[in-house]
């Protein structure tokens, strides 16, 4: 609430609705004359108040505003009992307005001040007045705040910005969670080459350069020089993603995909831990939150495994399954601390054609890792004798490794340019909606089993990514 003074009169202000109009106010007892106040679209007229003013008389007055009810005191020219009057008036008003500050909202605006917990509009008449809930006015504030906001956030942006975040929001959601059961049906229906699953991941690196071009062209921007630290750093990024995309090809050989999926989310602790040690990231008490969270939910499926395991699979074989795919997640967090550490000491920028070019240099390094692999292993050999003794026939077969291939690049793709459209925050929210996402698809597709320790898992693990969610958002908000 703001005090302030025109022409003599000493007033406190509070907020009037659009369509109100207060004519006249009179103090009848004073004889003084209080003209119209009017408030237009663009704000209040520039005279505030027409005073009448009693001819060789100047006069002070101060409003205060009570339980709907507006009083009006002028102390120059009064005897000393009107003037005690007076303050007892002004110092109830206080004792009023010092409760609402505590138990209410004050707003501010041009006009006069109003408590709406006590009453949506001023009440000029000395009746009793109606009390609506506080929480309902707060909840309808929100409510209009927040389309406001959405409004404004709307109008800001261009059309083609929309479509392109809601493109790459659903490939987050929908590309990532079908290469990881398009992995699983491979090993289901017969695949039983590690090193085929690996080498598909990265076998759709030319989608990124499909991308890119565009950008050269239209965009007008120009390739990054590549030193010889930059491929150096690309080439040891692409060994590591090779090796990473092996040990989650063992981890959905020998795992379910629902439990593949959970264990798999265990990267964003490995990514907070070692961006705290590599690139210096702070660790807030939220991401703290998070990472014992995720830990304990990877520790609930670890104790629930007997339930959770297929009948042609191993002890030993989940077991194997298990580290892998645990080890793949710290690998996975491990590249995404040195990714930023280049572009902290090597690269020095980050727009978006920079990101689709380092995408793009350790995929390309990756595949090439992998086909040396594959040929050592001879698995391009044992392709034919997989897709003719595949479940669902040899058409299905590659069918199932190309939109492998396309499906995980798309996903790589949309995470990159949510980075970019938006923020992590919100890269974070569709990664907590992809993990259950996947594991109810696989329970439906696969017939997963679904015990109530890896649906406890499944809770603790959105509710770790929420955690980290929340104080990343903060932290943003203070930087």
């Amino acid at each position: 609430m703001e005090r302030w003074v025109w022409n003599g009169v000493v007033g406190w202000n509070l907020q009037l609705s659009d369509d109100e109009e207060i004519e006249r106010w009179r103090d009848e007892k004073r004889g003084l004359g209080l003209g119209k106040i009017k408030k237009k679209k663009g704000g209040f007229d520039d005279e505030y108040m027409d005073l009448g003013e009693n001819e060789g008389e100047e006069r002070k007055e101060e409003m205060a505003f009570g339980d709907g009810e507006i009083s009006f005191g002028d102390f120059v020219g009064r005897d000393d009992s009107i003037e005690r009057e007076r303050g007892q008036r002004l110092e109830s008003g206080r004792e009023k307005r010092e409760k609402r500050k505590k138990g209410g909202r004050e707003i501010v605006e041009e006009g006069f001040f109003m408590d709406i917990e006590h009453s949506q509009q001023p009440n000029l008449s000395n009746g009793p007045t109606a009390e609506p809930s506080r929480s309902f006015f707060s909840l309808q504030e929100q409510i209009s705040e927040l389309i406001a906001m959405a409004k404004v956030t709307y109008r800001s942006k261009p059309i083609s910005y929309w479509i392109l975040l809601v493109l790459s929001s659903s490939a987050m959601l929908i590309a990532f969670p079908a290469s990881s059961l398009l992995s699983r049906l491979y090993f289901a229906d017969g695949g039983k080459s590690k090193w085929i699953i690996s080498w598909v991941a990265v076998a759709g690196w030319p989608l990124t350069a499909l991308f890119l071009i565009p950008l050269y062209i239209m965009g007008k921007r120009t390739p990054t020089p590549i030193t010889l630290n930059l491929a150096i750093s690309y080439a040891a990024l692409g060994f590591l993603s090779a090796a990473d995309n092996l040990m989650y090809a063992w981890a959905y050989a020998y795992l379910p995909a629902s439990t593949a999926s959970l264990l798999a989310s265990s990267s964003l602790v490995f990514s907070a831990l070692f961006g705290y040690i590599i690139v210096k990231n702070k660790l807030t008490a939220s991401t703290i939150n998070a990472i014992v969270v995720i830990t304990a939910s990877v520790v609930i499926i670890a104790l629930d495994s007997n339930s959770d395991r297929f009948s042609n699979i191993s002890n030993g074989q989940y077991i194997m399954g298990f580290v892998w795919d645990i080890l793949g997640s710290a690998l996975h967090g491990l590249i995404f601390a040195l990714s930023e550490l280049v572009f902290l000491k090597i690269l020095g920028k980050r727009s978006f054609h920079v990101v689709l070019e380092q995408q793009l240099m350790v995929s390309l390094f990756a595949f090439l890792f992998t086909t040396i692999g594959v040929l050592v292993n001879k698995d391009f050999q044992a392709m034919k004798s997989e897709a003719s003794s595949f479940k669902h026939g040899e058409v299905a077969y590659y069918m199932v490794l190309l939109w492998g291939a396309i499906t995980f690049q798309l996903g790589v793709l949309g995470g990159t340019a949510i980075l970019f459209l938006a923020s992590t925050v919100l890269a974070g929210v569709l990664n907590a909606v992809r993990v259950p996402l996947t594991s109810i698809v696989a329970v439906i597709l696969f017939h997963d089993p679904m015990s109530g320790f890896k649906i406890l898992s499944l809770i603790l693990t959105v509710w770790g990514f929420g955690s980290y969610i929340v104080g990343h958002s903060s932290v943003s908000k203070a930087s």
